[in-house]
């Protein structure tokens, strides 16, 4: 059968949100995976990674979120996880989705795990990689804070932003990889130079700024949470820190199952990719030994070095 794919911009109420939806390997389709992305990135990030993969009776839906890839920004309460969570419940009404795996990665745990606390209908299970989702120490990056400002924020974006950041932005992707290799073709393919444009960049920047503040008081419901839940994160994750954020949830999400990899960054989604397959068809009732291939993944990476 071939795979069919569906974009479109879908009204979600007063803005519109951008997802692309991949069709199942057979006729008969039993369940939806759906994909949230993380920060100063968009739905091409997992779809770099998952387009490929072909799940027995599940279609795929990746979305981007306000305000990145090709969706509106919508209004100002849109940069807070709980109001994209909103939003997306009503992207699958409309798309006819009556509940989904969820998988969230970075920022995109936030929203995925607001979307099982206030829309629990919606969601038959969920996977968060590397998720940021609890409050933290020491704030966000300096360029962030200043893009935030009211009026040299928007200066910043518009004129330093763009050039700066193009002449750093293989560093930066080499960052969120590291210790693991960053495929060379990745900039390209997921047109990781879009988080620079002047209005995203700014937007990202006070999506990032309202993040902790929001998990203060959002973190108590994670207790709520009853669907089956799969937490992957490395050690070596020095972008969102696993001991405050996958350890913690994984506390606080009854008979969740938390698998930490050794020698692994934040990106979970792409390194850890044989493992997220897994844990969607263990959600889906098929019987998949998680912890051989989470030390599969820990052989493969034991001799990375980022590149």
């Amino acid at each position: 059968m071939d795979i069919q794919e569906d974009a479109t911009l879908a009204d979600v109420g007063g803005f519109r949100l951008n997802s692309v939806l991949l069709s199942s390997k057979t006729l008969e389709t039993n369940n939806t995976v759906l994909f949230i992305h993380g920060a100063s990135t968009s739905l091409l990030d997992p779809l770099y990674t998952f387009r490929d993969v072909r799940l027995n009776n599940a279609q795929m839906l990746f979305v981007d979120r306000p305000g990145h890839g090709k969706s509106e920004v919508g209004p100002v309460e849109s940069i807070r996880p709980d109001a994209q969570a909103d939003a997306i419940a009503k992207l699958m009404k409309i798309r006819s989705i009556e509940s989904a795996t969820i998988i969230g990665h970075s920022y995109g745990g936030a929203v995925a795990a607001a979307l099982a606390v206030r829309h629990p209908e919606r969601v038959s299970g969920l996977i968060f990689l590397s998720p940021a989702v609890y409050p933290w120490v020491g704030g966000i990056a300096w360029y962030n804070d200043f893009a935030r400002m009211p009026v040299m924020g928007a200066l910043f974006s518009m004129l330093v932003a763009p050039t700066f950041g193009l002449l750093s932005l293989r560093k930066a992707i080499r960052s969120v990889f590291t210790p693991n290799k960053s495929p060379i073709d990745y900039i390209s393919r997921t047109k990781a130079w879009h988080a620079l444009r002047p209005c995203t960049f700014r937007h990202n920047a006070r999506e990032l700024g309202v993040l902790c503040d929001w998990t203060k008081s959002a973190y108590k419901n994670y207790k709520n949470i009853v669907v089956p839940t799969i937490i992957v994160t490395g050690d070596t994750d020095e972008i969102v820190s696993p001991a405050i954020h996958a350890k913690h949830l994984a506390k606080d999400i009854y008979q969740s199952e938390l698998f930490v990899i050794k020698g692994m960054g934040h990106k979970s989604d792409y390194v850890a990719r044989d493992l997220v397959v897994a844990a969607i068809e263990k959600i889906a009732g098929r019987n998949v030994d998680l912890a051989v291939i989470a030390r599969r993944i820990e052989q493969r990476i034991s001799d990375d070095r980022n590149i």
